[in-house]
């Protein structure tokens, strides 16, 4: 009887060894076969959502594409005195600024409250000292009154400015919020990468709020609904999903009311605005009446203060978040015939070693083409800023796999080592392009950089079966690099 019972058992653990096995391999086969593309599109945002004061679109991150280069993509659109509510995302983000100026708080943990109301110059304490003096204040009462006011003054962590052509890095996890103080429409394009080890959970993009009422911004409750709903046992729980994502709430709401009122010591009544009880408004309010708070110093003096610091605070609490690549003195390539390409990775902003993310802003005139190439370490997400582009991507059995125009507001993503062209139409073509590596690398195929220059006249004619007159053609006709000009007779000169 024992061995009857050793043996059912023993093949019971065999059963479920290879299930589990064939599971597995089942999973590793399709992570494997996630960049095996037979077609990538041109995309505008499938999910959007308005609020009273702007809207947020996102790309469908479950497509092909995006799950290959492991990313999801958003675009936000803030009106004039609108507010991003504060929030944090379980990936890294690289934000480019398309559009207008405005101002964006990061909290970073740890780190002090560096702008504060009490802080003043040395010559307004003066004068107040003075002022003071000549009214006959006694110093015991002042130094009362002086620390009452200091408790009750904000003080807060640094709030930067934000404009047109800014990429800025933000870890997971780390507190964002967006205020538009401009004149125009804040545009700004965010890219979320899932597929970072700073990533602990699945790969799916999640966005966590402190405040409002937020709606679902990558429609993932639903998708997790719909997966659920075949399977047995699973269909009351998925109907659970499915009304929890119509009315999404922050995170505060989650606490029990009593628990939340004992950690922060308040009343029940702030306890219920916390978790907006009775707030409808979805991510992005508008601002009613004033909306002012501590502004960073500029001046050359506060550089000096910010470079004496040591230790923690000078590495983390202070490090570089943003740079400007929109203006054209920052241009890495420039071409008077072609346009501009500006780079940013992590030897010109450090902090994006730790995101391993990088970006490139290109500016390309009529007609000119961006140097057929392809990225040696690294996925490529481009978004067309203005104007329109004749596209291609091939793929490594020489198939195309993009073949199209795309144009302002569209998105297209090209896999790693898979050769692209782009070629700007008449009303000229502008893009930011995120890529998932610091230190991105390229190769080109034409210009003075390229591969084809980089080898022998000899190769290349018993490569392409032609004489070496040819050949060395074929290697100096562009004096080039990234940005080449649409005139061959001007680029037709040789060595």
């Amino acid at each position: 009887m024992a061995k009857h019972l050793a043996l059912s058992f023993s093949l019971c653990l065999l059963v479920l060894f290879q299930g589990c096995l064939a599971i597995r391999q089942q999973c590793q086969s399709s992570q494997q076969n996630v960049c095996m593309l037979n077609q990538i599109q041109a995309r505008e945002p499938d999910n959007r959502i308005e609020t009273e004061a702007g809207r947020i679109e996102s790309w469908d991150y479950n497509q092909d594409d995006f799950q290959c280069a492991g990313v999801a993509v958003q675009r936000f659109t803030i009106e004039r005195n609108g507010l991003h509510l504060p929030s944090y995302t379980n990936t890294p983000r690289l934000v480019y600024v398309v559009q207008g100026r405005g101002h964006l708080g990061l909290v970073f943990p740890g780190c002090p409250e560096t702008f504060e109301e009490s802080e003043q110059s040395i010559e307004e304490q003066q004068q107040q000292q003075g002022h003071r003096q000549r009214h006959g204040r006694r110093q015991g009462q002042f130094g009362e009154q002086e620390q009452q006011e200091f408790e009750q003054l904000d003080r807060h962590q640094r709030v930067r400015v934000i404009m047109q052509g800014d990429v800025i890095a933000v870890p997971a996890g780390v507190t964002t919020w967006t205020h538009n103080d401009g004149d125009q429409s804040l545009v700004y394009v965010t890219l979320l990468d899932i597929s970072s080890n700073h990533n602990q959970l699945d790969q799916n993009p999640r966005r966590f709020y402190l405040a409002g009422n937020p709606q679902d911004e990558f429609n993932f409750n639903q998708q997790q609904g719909q997966s659920q709903q075949g399977r047995p046992g699973q269909q009351g729980r998925s109907m659970k999903h499915q009304q929890q994502g119509n009315n999404n709430n922050n995170i505060f709401s989650g606490f029990e009311a009593r628990l939340l009122a004992d950690a922060l010591n308040i009343d029940q009544q702030t306890v219920q605005q916390l978790q907006g009880q009775s707030d409808n408004r979805p991510q992005i309010i508008r601002v009613e009446g004033r909306f002012d708070f501590v502004e960073p110093p500029e001046s050359k003096s506060e550089e000096r203060q910010l470079q004496g610091q040591n230790g923690f605070e000078e590495v983390f609490c202070r490090m570089k978040i943003k740079q400007n690549i929109g203006n054209p003195s920052m241009a890495d390539v420039f071409s008077p015939q072609a346009g501009r390409i500006s780079t940013l990775n992590s030897f010109s902003l450090p902090i994006l070693r730790f995101l391993r993310l990088s970006a490139e802003r290109g500016f390309l005139y009529n007609n000119a083409i961006h140097s057929p190439h392809w990225n040696l370490n690294a996925h490529e997400i481009i978004y067309v800023i203005r104007g329109s582009a004749r596209v291609q991507v091939v793929n490594d059995n020489g198939e195309t796999i993009l073949d199209d125009q795309v144009s302002q507001g569209q998105l297209f993503i090209v896999p790693q080592n898979h050769a692209v062209l782009q070629k700007a139409m008449s009303d000229g073509y502008e893009y930011i392009a995120f890529k998932t590596d610091d230190n991105a690398m390229v190769n080109t195929l034409a210009g003075r950089t390229s591969v084809l220059r980089a080898l022998p006249d000899v190769v290349l004619a018993n490569a392409y079966q032609m004489d070496r007159e040819q050949a060395r053609n074929l290697k100096y006709n562009r004096q080039e690099t990234l940005a080449l000009s649409s005139s061959r007779s001007s680029q037709s000169q040789r060595y």
